[in-house]
């Protein structure tokens, strides 16, 4: 963990070393000095998830960063198991900023009304809005990375720049309280 950490980014990825955008996003902002990037799946390969050392991971940052792949409308397996065992309930996190970074396999236009699934990306991400209500963190614009398996590398250049360009913005902000 960094000296002073500010960004915490939970990466969940099944299996982060085939993956092409996770991999790129999370090494994009892996050497920031105020981000800690935190494999869960690296960590955990057996799903049995280190409770006190997650909330202490948790607690020691400003911001944290849920970085995943859309799976059938969710998080993939450990990171839900993460946010049951893991996230408390009530206002411990008051004053926290939870953001997700999500990539979907399909493009944009499939998550509308008029699309293939028929609700948009915030309609479906509001099970993780209502976890930040419930844990009093506010919710940051998400970074949404449509259509992953067909980007350009150009393409996904400018979106790590653009996860970085969030992730700098959110260790910057100062703690008030």
């Amino acid at each position: 963990m960094h000296p002073d950490p500010h960004v915490l980014v939970l990466v969940a990825h099944p299996d982060l070393g085939r993956s092409r955008v996770n991999a790129a996003l999370a090494d994009a902002v892996r050497g920031l000095r105020h981000v800690t990037v935190h494999d869960l799946y690296g960590s955990y390969p057996d799903h049995r998830v280190d409770v006190p050392r997650e909330r202490a991971l948790l607690h020691a940052h400003r911001t944290v960063v849920l970085q995943f792949p859309f799976y059938w409308y969710s998080t993939p397996p450990l990171l839900k198991q993460w946010l049951d065992q893991v996230m408390p309930y009530g206002p411990a996190l008051t004053g926290k900023t939870l953001r997700l970074a999500v990539s979907t396999g399909s493009a944009a236009h499939t998550y509308t009304p008029e699309g293939r699934t028929g609700y948009t990306m915030a309609e479906l991400l509001r099970p993780l809005e209502a976890t930040a209500r419930l844990t009093g963190m506010d919710l940051a614009e998400p970074l949404l990375v449509h259509g992953a398996r067909n980007l350009t590398d150009e393409e996904l250049k400018r979106t790590a720049e653009r996860y970085q360009e969030l992730l700098c913005a959110a260790g910057a902000v100062q703690r008030t309280s």
